[in-house]
C-alpha cells in the first residue's frame, strides 16, 4: 500500500467531525492553529461595544461595586461557569475581561497597580484595556462589556 495516499488519522477524524456537524470546539481542536481554549483571543482585548460575548445575560449582576477596590479588582463568577476579571479604574469606571489567559488558558489574578498578571507564566495585561504589557502571551485579554448600575457591576 502506498503510504503517501493514506489519510492521516487527525484528518480523518476532523473530516468525520465536520460531516457530523459537531460543536465547533471539536473542529477547532483539529486545527493546527488552535489556541487550546476553543476560542480565538482578540488583539488588545477588544470586544464590540454592547457585546458581552458568551459571558452571560445582559443586566446580570456580577459583583457589588464596593467589593471591587479602586485601583485593583476582583475575579468573579459569571453565568455559564466563566470567570471574569473586573478592574476598577476609578470611583465610577470599571472594565472587565475574560479571566482566561490567552497564552495557555490559566486563570489570571486580580488586578493590582493597573496590571492584571497571569501567575502561571508571568504574562501581564493592562487593567484599563486588557492589552499585553509583558509576554509570553501575544494577545490581550478578551473584553467583556460591563457597566456600573447603582451599586452593582452588571453585564451589558
Amino acid at each position: 500500500m502506498n503510504t503517501e495516499s493514506l489519510v492521516s488519522r487527525r484528518a480523518a477524524l476532523c473530516g468525520i467531525a465536520v460531516a457530523l456537524a459537531v460543536p465547533s470546539g471539536l473542529v477547532t481542536a483539529c486545527s493546527s492553529t488552535s489556541t487550546g481554549s476553543g476560542t480565538t483571543p482578540t488583539q488588545g482585548g477588544s470586544t464590540p461595544t454592547g457585546s458581552s460575548g458568551s459571558a452571560g445575560t445582559s443586566g446580570t449582576a456580577l459583583v457589588a461595586l464596593a467589593d471591587v477596590p479602586e485601583g485593583g479588582g476582583a475575579v468573579v463568577d459569571a453565568p455559564g461557569g466563566k470567570k471574569i476579571v473586573v478592574a476598577r479604574i476609578s470611583a465610577t469606571e470599571v472594565k472587565a475581561f475574560d479571566a482566561t489567559c490567552p497564552h495557555q488558558g490559566s486563570m489570571v489574578a486580580e488586578p493590582s497597580g493597573g496590571t492584571i498578571t497571569c501567575p502561571s507564566h508571568g504574562s501581564q495585561f493592562g487593567a484599563s484595556d486588557g492589552a499585553v504589557k509583558k509576554g509570553p502571551a501575544t494577545t490581550g485579554l478578551r473584553a467583556v462589556a460591563v457597566k456600573v448600575d447603582g451599586d452593582q457591576v452588571v453585564l451589558t
